[in-house]
């Protein structure tokens, strides 16, 4: 049975930094790509990063050049390295596996599974 755990959630101060993790089960994680989405209160979930089987990394532009997107194929784990954080990254932050396309890697559709969600707080 197919698992995804997100960890590392929390608050933080404006031009603070997070690191999330998210550790996955019950997959051949090194034949998924993944994805990184957010979810604010009242609006849609939305793409923030993304990495190839072969470790190509995608970004949404609100994030591009603030989050490093990673992967480690040993461990079942992708990791997403926040910088420079400002309130509006305020979400929950869910990661997701999937066979996805290259032209479908901002559609959750296109996702096979998803974990839970960790909450990120950004805020004095």
């Amino acid at each position: 049975q197919a698992q995804l755990v997100e960890s590392g959630g929390g608050l933080v101060q404006p031009g603070g930094s997070l690191r999330l993790s998210c550790t996955a089960s019950g997959i051949s994680f090194r034949d998924y790509s993944m994805g990184w989405f957010r979810q604010a209160p009242g609006k849609e979930r939305e793409f923030v990063a993304h990495i190839r089987t072969t470790s190509h990394t995608y970004y949404a532009d609100s994030v591009n050049g603030r989050f490093t997107v990673s992967r480690g194929n040993a461990r079942n784990t992708v990791e997403l390295h926040m910088n420079t954080l400002k309130p509006e990254d305020t979400a929950v932050y869910y990661c997701a596996a999937g066979r996805t396309i290259l032209s479908s890697i901002r559609n959750p559709d296109a996702y096979h599974y998803w974990g839970q969600g960790t909450q990120v707080t950004v805020s004095s």
